[in-house]
């Protein structure tokens, strides 16, 4: 069974189980003012009961003792009331902060396909919308603990005023079970269709503000405006399934109840009439009628919002309950120490949707040199550059770092021995010098300040935080330029054995080129570079070129001998210069 079709009870136990109860102390306390509180307001209908007795007796106490009685029940309730509510949303969050926690702690470990199978907005959403409607489901559910206390305290008034007028309320109210129940289940389905509607609206309107510079060139507000109707249309109805749904509750019950009172004045009428009961224990049993109705009310339409937030939870249990497809090995031991030695041997990968990535690879970087994979669009230069790291993993063959199978060693010992520039160096929203620091977080400000220095990020003289300047959201702040010299900086600070590049430059112009390619050269002295090269001239002094079309190696030498050979490299030079 997958927490996507899992039952009910399947995921109350389950968070129950990794979640609620260690919380136990809290929801002791919980309990304990919910008592409080229900108690008090069971005692309401006697004090009415009490109130009108005196009034019809004409006893004076009534001037005194009922007052202050009701100051007294209801100070206790107010404090019971307080202490509920932020003892429950306090145990709530803390149960929505743990499964936060475990959803995104397993996400940044998942495959990179697991991640770029959904747009960021939707898995974003999962954070919020998804935690919204499940802490809402638990605070109902919490609030449904008091609210049958103090029905139950309510019913034990009912029948203690009157036992014969109880039995109207008893058969009444019953009735409302199956429907509830079927509204729960429509509800559950209608919840989880709106949440994914939610994250697709998300990621559209993130893609489109993304892309605020081309809608704008191209003059697509048209198109935006139109898939952005689309879009809202769909939510829309969603939405309003999800409305019709919930709606269908609260008149039913409130029928039911009118249906219980006007029994109940029927009744007592009758009985009046025929010399019954005082108008003391009337009042006093409507009043404790009218008073359960609300908790009532509450009552049955929670397990619609119960349903809601199971749907929500189903949906981050089935992210947290993906299998890693990549993770240590049994046994798998750290990568030994060497001088960066990489072997590829007849790899073979395809893409999880099918589409084919590499076949049958094989090459061998020296320790300290430089190899770069050349080849035309789609030859699949990143995707062997990808398999290094282990963010896919092969279908076949295998991959050797100092005579050690990638796959038998530990990520972290891998990942710790590569640093890897790609030609999109996005920053986090934080300082230059924190983004630095992220190729090795114990670095010192002196280190971080020499990174900077070799990969020539000069500009930080100019600005007036220097390293302590914010870069902003994806290093909007900096040009491109500057965030690949940063990002270098980076690769310089972590001081890796195997150096991976994919297009660094690429997207550079002239001047900032240059400077990036000073950094780079001082980053490739003394350890093994693998380059992706979209401009051929950037690879003339490679050790070695390996040319791939169609995701296999079709020529292997240097720059020399690979154009004195006139193959396919030779072509895609003079294609390059033609295109020049």
């Amino acid at each position: 069974m997958t927490a996507a079709t899992a039952s009910t009870p399947y995921l109350i136990r389950r968070l129950w189980r990794e979640h609620v109860r260690h919380y136990r102390g809290r929801i002791a306390l919980i309990i304990l003012a919910t008592l409080v509180m229900s108690g008090a307001t069971a005692l309401y209908p006697v004090l009415i009961d009490w109130a009108f007795t005196m009034f019809a007796r004409k006893d004076p106490r009534i001037l005194y003792q009922v007052p202050v009685l009701v100051l007294v029940v209801t100070s206790i309730k107010g404090v019971s009331m307080y202490a509920q509510a932020v003892l429950t949303q306090d145990m709530v969050l803390l149960i929505i902060r743990r499964l936060q926690t475990a959803m995104f702690a397993h996400l940044t470990t998942a495959t990179l396909a697991r991640v770029e199978r959904e747009a960021p907005a939707q898995l974003a959403a999962r954070f919020t919308t998804d935690a919204t409607v499940i802490r809402e489901a638990m605070t109902r559910a919490v609030n449904a603990v008091a609210d049958a206390a103090t029905v139950v305290g309510l019913v034990v008034t009912m029948i203690t005023i009157d036992w014969k007028l109880s039995l109207i309320a008893a058969l009444i109210y019953p009735l409302a079970v199956i429907p509830v129940q079927r509204i729960g289940k429509r509800m559950r389905r209608a919840s989880g269709g709106m949440q994914e509607q939610i994250g697709q609206a998300a990621a559209m309107l993130n893609e489109s503000f993304a892309q605020a510079r081309t809608v704008r060139a191209y003059g697509l507000e048209a198109r935006e405006r139109e898939r952005a109707d689309k879009t809202f249309a769909q939510l829309y109805q969603a939405l309003l399934r999800m409305t019709r749904v919930r709606a269908r509750l609260d008149p039913m019950l409130e029928v039911l109840a009118g249906l219980a009172v006007a029994g109940v004045i029927g009744l007592e009428g009758w009985r009046n009439a025929t010399g019954g009961a005082g108008v003391g224990n009337f009042m006093g049993f409507v009043s404790a009628l009218l008073i359960a109705a609300r908790p009532l009310r509450a009552l049955g339409t929670m397990n619609a919002a119960l349903q809601e937030g199971l749907a929500g939870l189903a949906r981050v249990f089935a992210v947290v309950d993906e299998p890693p497809s990549i993770a240590d090995a049994p046994g798998a031991a750290p990568l030994p120490p060497g001088p960066g030695e990489v072997v590829f041997e007849h790899v073979a990968f395809s893409y999880p949707d099918g589409r084919p990535g590499l076949k049958d690879l094989s090459f061998r970087a020296e320790p300290g040199s430089m190899l770069a994979l050349v080849g035309s669009s789609g030859a699949g230069k990143s995707t062997a550059l990808a398999l290094l790291p282990r963010l896919y993993v092969p279908d076949a063959g295998r991959i050797l770092i100092d005579g050690a199978d990638i796959s038998r060693v530990t990520l972290r010992s891998l990942r710790a021995a590569i640093a890897y520039v790609s030609q999109e160096a996005l920053l986090f929203d934080d300082t230059i010098s924190a983004n630095i620091r992220l190729g090795r977080p114990e670095a010192t400000e002196d280190e971080i300040a020499a990174a900077a220095e070799a990969a020539a990020c000069g500009f930080v003289h100019d600005m007036p935080e220097g390293l302590a300047t914010r870069v902003g959201v994806n290093g909007q702040r900096l040009s491109g330029g500057q965030r690949q010299r940063v990002a270098i900086a980076r690769a310089i600070l972590r001081n890796p054995r195997i150096l991976l590049l994919d297009e660094a430059t690429s997207a550079l112009d002239t001047e900032s080129e240059a400077l990036v390619q000073t950094a780079l050269a001082r980053l490739r002295q003394g350890r093994t570079t693998i380059v992706v090269a979209h401009r051929l001239s950037t690879v003339r002094d490679a050790d070695q070129i390996v040319v791939m079309a169609d995701g296999r190696a079709v020529e292997t030498g240097t720059h020399e001998a690979l154009l004195a050979r006139n193959g396919a490299f030779a072509r895609l030079v003079r294609a390059q210069a033609l295109a020049a």
